[in-house]
């Protein structure tokens, strides 16, 4: 049903983790672990039930609330809080915490260093294997031939770790191993899903964090491959597909999957040209399932733990970071909140401060949106901010003050703003000029009196795109003000929404139909011909 034709599916590191710290708060698995894999399927199809709704609705664009900066610094601290998390398996410990803030699961591991309850035969083979995973992955990058190496290093790692620890009989002195667990084909567990517990609400929440994180990785690495190979990724069709592919996942026994940036890599790497690839993938999967699990019994824990360490430094993104650091300072405010949320709160936290503090850079901008004077490149009919075009500055300045708002819209939020702000500039700009105009020039006198040193100001509304009451009052309220201190307000390139809206509420007629022009370069000619015939007169 997706449109990406490289994209493979599959659990992700990113989900596990929300699922296994948000699932664990609400029931500890190690107590019920009937009760957590009930919550964990309904879950699951939360989250397939509001990537549909997301999709069927055309509500895409709730994915870019999670901007570019919340999405590193939530991948860089829940990476951390994974690693950390790992250590359990690695150190082989027996009693871990299920918080999964970096000050909980460090206690928790030195508590268990301290009581002397780790094994350090777990660390031996987890270390070890975890710098040969490290080693081949390098490999692969330095050497592109050898791609399916780092690919099929996890399996050997886990082959070569259960024959030794099946051969040493390890796990007698230490070594946690997985032992028994069912395989076989997924059972039917519609009847596990729980919609009537008092976890409900809580189920419904983890469902649509859930939610938005596995689209967002989706779609972010479906786009990435679909602009490699040049043709457009659906974004819309992809929440519908990973939808109902999580729904029908809760009806068989599956946790919450999406799209994976490594299996996609490989997939891509390999030479897959459709999702039949995927068919492919869920085959050897069944296969194993049906024919292998008994040969897993002695895979020692510490080496699961070990591939997961492994794929960590690929989603702790530092020099990324660095970039949005210097490009943009809120932005890096925005990545750090995610970061130091998730590593010392929670994964909602985490989210929530992005989020927010993200949705709050908007408001200020567009409540706060910049006034600029703007002036004429030579010879064209374009007009520029003269703080980046200094040299478009004209001495002396002449009787005309074009600026520019650069607002989306003026409405309830921002109108009073920029009226202060454009009487504001137009006052420090008169004071200015009459410093540098001197008393007894002739040019400056008119019968006794000082000549208006700005005549007209002209608005361009070039990217206002629409306004409500509060903005039209205020522009009415901002031509009474002009021309009580003998300014005349000239409106250039309003759109036809704002100018529909300026003549239904007789703001036109007010200012007069005659000040009102398409283009900034037309009001300009117009007001210096005006302003030359009333001085000739």
């Amino acid at each position: 049903m997706g449109s990406s034709r490289e994209l493979a599916i599959g659990p992700v590191a990113v989900v596990s983790l929300l699922l296994s710290a948000m699932v664990s708060k609400l029931v500890d698995p190690s107590l019920d672990s009937a009760g957590y894999t009930r919550l964990v399927l309904t879950v699951t199809f939360f989250t397939g039930l509001f990537q549909a709704i997301f999709g069927l609705f055309r509500l895409g664009f709730l994915i870019d609330f999670l901007s570019h900066a919340a999405i590193v610094g939530f991948m860089g601290g829940a990476a951390i809080v994974i690693g950390l998390q790992q250590l359990k398996g690695l150190l082989g410990l027996d009693h871990f915490t299920t918080n999964t803030d970096v000050v909980s699961v460090l206690a928790a591991v030195a508590k268990g260093l301290s009581h002397k309850e780790w094994y350090p035969m777990n660390f031996a083979i987890g270390g070890s294997f975890l710098l040969f995973i490290l080693a081949t992955r390098f490999l692969g990058k330095k050497h592109r031939k050898f791609f399916w190496f780092p690919a099929m290093a996890p399996l050997f790692s886990v082959i070569i770790s259960t024959v030794i620890v099946y051969l040493t009989r390890a796990d007698r002195h230490g070594v946690k191993i997985v032992k028994h667990f069912k395989g076989g084909l997924n059972p039917i567990s519609i009847h596990q899903l729980n919609f009537g517990g008092e976890f409900i609400g809580e189920t419904a929440k983890i469902g649509l964090i859930c939610a938005l994180i596995a689209l967002t990785e989706a779609i972010a690495v479906g786009r990435s491959f679909a602009a490699m190979k040049g043709y457009h990724l659906d974004g819309n069709k992809e929440m519908v597909a990973m939808g109902f592919m999580n729904v029908v996942g809760s009806f068989t026994s599956c946790y919450t999957a999406t799209g994976s940036f490594s299996r996609t890599a490989v997939n891509y790497s390999a030479g897959c040209e459709t999702v039949v690839s995927n068919i492919v993938m869920a085959v050897t999967v069944l296969i194993t399932l049906l024919l292998f699990t008994k040969l897993m019994y002695f895979t020692p824990l510490a080496i699961l733990a070990s591939i997961i360490l492994s794929a960590l430094p690929g989603l702790i993104d530092v020099h990324e970071a660095y970039n949005i650091w210097k490009v943009d300072k809120l932005d890096f405010l925005v990545c750090i909140a995610a970061f130091f949320g998730v590593l010392f709160g929670s994964v909602e936290i985490g989210l929530l401060l992005a989020v927010g503090i993200s949705l709050g850079k908007i408001i200020v901008r567009s409540i706060k949106p910049s006034i600029e004077e703007v002036g004429r490149l030579p010879e064209t009919d374009i007009f520029c901010n003269i703080q980046q075009y200094p040299q478009l500055a004209t001495k002396p300045p002449p009787p005309i003050l074009p600026i520019r708002v650069n607002s989306a819209a003026i409405c309830f939020a921002n109108a009073n703003f920029i009226t202060q702000r454009i009487v504001s500039f137009l006052s420090q700009r008169i004071s200015a000029m009459e410093e540098e105009l001197p008393s007894s020039s002739p040019l400056d006198v008119d019968n006794g009196r000082r000549r208006r040193i700005i005549a007209m100001l002209i608005l361009d509304i070039t990217c206002v795109m629409d306004v409500d009451m509060s903005g039209l009052h205020a522009m009415e309220e901002l031509h009474k003000d002009l021309k009580s201190r003998g300014v005349q307000l000239v409106v250039a390139n309003p759109r036809w929404e704002v100018m529909t809206k300026m003549k239904a509420a007789k703001v036109v007629d007010k200012i007069g139909p005659e000040w009102f022009f398409v283009s900034v370069a037309d009001a300009v000619d117009f007001a210096s011909l005006t302003l030359k015939f009333n001085n000739s007169c």
